[in-house]
């Protein structure tokens, strides 16, 4: 079975992406969830997104996309951790996405 993608974008794809995917790295591991995590610039969301579970954005999300999509300044904050968390695992038990 195929672990769910999610993509973790910023503008430029290095920085504060880096960030949020240490931080749902670990969240994933200790939540048992397998989830294929891909680094990218937001440009690029839109041509990844067809094989895409959920979007993470550090940046302004510049369209809509055919997936859901969250904005990760929380992570860059420091503020709303745990309810951003929250909001992105409850994408995995609305879609049972607990592989």
């Amino acid at each position: 079975m195929n672990k769910p993608i999610v993509l973790v974008a910023c503008g430029a794809g290095i920085a504060t992406s880096t960030v949020v995917l240490d931080h749902l790295e670990e969240l994933f591991r200790r939540e048992n969830l397998k989830v294929e995590l891909v680094q990218c610039k937001i440009a690029e969301v839109a041509s990844l997104q067809d094989d895409a579970f959920l979007i993470i954005s550090t940046t302004i999300l510049p369209t809509k996309y055919k997936v859901p999509a969250i904005s990760a300044t929380a992570y860059i904050s420091g503020l709303g951790i745990e309810k951003l968390d929250k909001e992105i695992l409850s994408y995995f038990e609305k879609t049972n996405k607990t592989i």
